[in-house]
């Protein structure tokens, strides 16, 4: 059956989530506020809906992969919204990155419509969306999860499930604070080094094979060059971090403060579009 799916939101992730349905060879629905940014999308073949409640109609699967809290809850309950206008058949997901609050929220209005409704925000950046390899962290019902695993293959290498909704919304906040940790942590340990007198190039490359891992050499590549491309804005990971803060609760949650400070100042430095590895190229 060609199943058809909607995607609503085309910032770089819908937009690559778009695309690689398109190359699997399903049809594609898309709707965003600026109707400008689906036109790469429509000439590959996409349909572009007048409305959210146009897009969600007749689709199989539904995606909300829009920016924060407000433009998701905008496009959940607003009339005409998803929520209005899905059908209990419907798999409805957010690939979105929110506040868990919100998140239990909407999930509670999609359960009392009988709705299915998975949070499956996503990792792996622009590289991952584009290139159809992206991490999809899932919670939601496993017996209903594992029904779309094979579609969900057109725009992921993996999904890991994390249990009930909300679960994956959670790790994902859990997930970013400590990524960003690492990102500020790089930049201080070349501060200092630098400060030491030391060969701040051999200690780059030192501290990217150990400790090494994904995000210090993300981090220390960037600290050389920067990006061409923003991969994860500043403006993103600083609305991530306010959301594990408050996913924190009354927890003590120092390194989360102090990193989330960071990113306070470069924008009001004017940096929110900038990658968010600028950080550490702004105190010298």
């Amino acid at each position: 059956m060609n199943k058809t799916v909607a995607v609503l939101g085309l910032g770089i992730m819908g937009h690559g989530i778009a695309d690689n349905f398109l190359k699997a060879g399903y049809t594609v629905v898309v709707w965003n506020r600026s109707p400008e940014k689906a036109a790469s999308l429509v000439e590959k073949g996409a349909k572009l809906a007048a409305s959210v409640s146009n897009a969600v109609t007749g689709a199989d699967i539904v995606f909300e992969v829009t920016a924060n809290d407000e433009s998701s809850r905008s496009v959940w309950l607003d009339t005409g919204g998803i929520v209005e206008t899905a059908m209990p058949q419907q798999c409805l997901i957010t690939c979105a990155t929110l506040s868990a609050d919100w998140t239990d929220e909407l999930a509670r209005h999609c359960a009392d419509k009988g709705l299915i409704f998975f949070d499956m925000p996503m990792t792996g950046g622009r590289v991952a969306a584009e290139s159809g390899q992206l991490t999809l962290l899932a919670g939601g019902a496993k017996d209903k999860l594992d029904e779309i695993t094979e579609d969900l293959q057109a725009v992921a290498r993996e999904v890991k499930y994390f249990g009930k909704v909300g679960s994956g919304m959670r790790y994902k906040l859990i997930l970013n604070g400590l990524q960003a940790i690492h990102i500020a942590g790089l930049g201080e340990a070349l501060r200092i080094a630098k400060q030491a007198g030391l060969d701040v190039e051999l200690v780059g490359k030192a501290l990217a094979e150990r400790p090494g891992g994904v995000i210090t050499n993300i981090a220390w590549e960037s600290y050389q060059k920067e990006p061409e491309q923003t991969t994860f804005s500043v403006e993103w990971i600083d609305k991530d971090l306010g959301y594990a803060a408050r996913l924190a609760e009354h927890k003590p949650h120092p390194l989360i403060e102090t990193v989330k400070q960071q990113y306070d100042r470069a924008m009001e430095q004017g940096h929110a579009q900038d990658d968010w590895t600028k950080i550490n190229k702004l105190d010298g």
